[in-house]
């Protein structure tokens, strides 16, 4: 698989942002409680489904558009997990140059319609218990949010 997309956190080597985008997250989780994520087509990676904000868009309304595209799930926000805003975790997208500072903020949410339903930007789409989520290869900032929501924080995280 070709890389698009490559995540640097915390390495000095990584190149120097050069894009700032708001982008959303979502922790949506089905009636027996298991959490859907993606297999991202741009790296191979277990993601929460998410992705930029349009313009004319609200950031929860970004959430709700990403989870439907990439999954075929429709969702509903309930709350938010936290908003994730680290320097140190740049993007690299290979295809345009872009260099693009982490800024995401990650909502709660629940599934209220649809089927998995994998998508140009995801080739897998599971729902995935809290046990199992240890054997799915992700970005430790993507584990991070996920390990907030299960936490059961009573305050968002942010950072």
């Amino acid at each position: 698989m070709r890389l698009k997309r490559i995540d640097y956190l915390d390495d000095p080597a990584a190149p120097p942002a050069n894009s700032l985008v708001p982008s959303a997250n979502a922790v949506v989780v089905n009636d027996p409680g298991e959490i859907l994520l993606i297999r991202r087509t741009d790296n191979g990676n277990w993601s929460l489904p998410g992705g930029a904000m349009d313009i004319g868009e609200r950031i929860g309304e970004t959430a709700v558009r990403e989870v439907r595209e990439e999954t075929g799930i429709t969702c509903e926000i309930t709350g938010l997990v936290g908003i994730y805003t680290n320097p140190g975790h740049v993007l690299q997208y290979t295809s345009n140059g872009e260099i693009r500072q982490e800024f995401s903020i990650v909502f709660r949410a629940r599934a209220v319609g649809g089927e998995p339903t994998p998508s140009s930007e995801s080739s897998e789409v599971r729902w995935v218990g809290a046990g199992s989520l240890h054997h799915y290869a992700m970005h430790p900032s993507m584990r991070q949010r996920i390990d907030h929501y299960l936490e059961g924080r009573d305050r968002p995280y942010i950072g």
